[in-house]
């Protein structure tokens, strides 16, 4: 298999310079803005084995553009509100892309910087679903 055109590091780097990055510390001091929606695309598993943001909603990464395209049979309300939506995975890179995406297609949104990653050294809550 040959090399790629553009790396996917590449790809991050690209759509970074291009989105609002948001700081761990900042979106831990936003959490009680009720202008504020936090959207967790990572990985079901992923919520699960290191928790979540409280209150945060749960959007997995492959269903977002289809979920805010208020056209589309899977269109999602709360994507509706007029609120500043923080997109985060676990490290910024998912995060940055999805972004990128959903900015071109004309949804206005940030994404945490660092991802969950930095959340609890920060000082950020998280929970864990009750099982």
């Amino acid at each position: 298999m040959g090399s790629l055109n553009t790396t996917a590091a590449e790809m991050v780097a690209n759509a970074r310079a291009q989105v609002e990055e948001i700081e761990t510390s900042d979106l831990i001091a936003q959490m009680d803005d009720p202008d504020v929606v936090i959207v967790d695309i990572r990985d079901p598993r992923e919520r699960e084995r290191s928790g979540f943001i409280p209150g945060s909603f749960h959007a997995p990464r492959g269903m977002i553009e289809f979920w805010i395209d208020p056209d589309s049979p899977y269109f999602k309300e709360i994507f509706a509100q007029d609120a500043k939506f923080v997109f985060h995975c676990a490290s910024g890179w998912r995060s940055a892309l999805t972004v990128q995406t959903i900015n071109a297609m004309g949804f206005k949104a940030a994404h945490l910087k660092e991802g969950f990653s930095t959340w609890e050294k920060h000082g950020g809550p998280v929970e864990f679903k009750v099982r």
